[in-house]
């Protein structure tokens, strides 16, 4: 069984792609072309199941044409549209550091770099608004900007930040 917590959202399945099962793709994070993944999991009736990729084209830079195994009509194909699609953490490359989507670090602990406490996890981000917050199991929000993250661990998943003083006071 596929946990939520061993997941993240990379993207959604849009409209039909002609008549031999295809869909559009829009995703936030192209991890599944930099990964040695052969399946996306796929959130249908609220479970988390993994769908075998037969193959994919890239449309543009934020979307592409997919084909999954053993959909192969247009009809199973509409089924799945508007349905969510994650990743498996667990297939990440160890050096994507740098190309790591906000959604990936949820669940993440956010310690502060100047000394070394911990100050919570990242329950969700919020991009609600033009600048994207973490926002920690508390409640309390943080900016989820570059400028402050001094390392990412995604081993012990961990995101080191300096925060400006006085910021957690607000």
């Amino acid at each position: 069984m596929i946990r939520e917590e061993d997941v993240y959202r990379i993207g959604r399945l849009g409209k039909t792609h002609g008549v031999r099962g295809e869909l559009s793709f829009l995703f936030d994070d192209d991890v599944f072309d930099r990964a040695d993944a052969d399946y996306l999991v796929l959130q249908v009736d609220g479970i988390l199941v993994p769908f075998f990729i037969e193959e994919y084209r890239f449309k543009s830079d934020s979307t592409a044409i997919l084909k999954l195994e053993d959909v192969d009509t247009q009809e199973r194909a509409r089924q799945l549209t508007g349905t969510d699609v994650y990743f498996p953490k667990a297939l990440v490359p160890q050096d994507d550091e740098g190309q790591l989507s906000l959604a990936f670090l949820v669940g993440f602990d956010i310690v502060d770099d100047a000394n070394g406490k911990r100050l919570g996890r990242i329950a969700s981000i919020d991009d609600s608004t033009a600048n994207t917050l973490f926002e920690l199991d508390d409640g309390r929000l943080i900016p989820a900007t570059d400028d402050f993250v001094t390392h990412i661990d995604t081993k012990q998943r961990q995101l080191r930040m300096q925060l400006p003083e006085g910021l957690l006071a607000l």
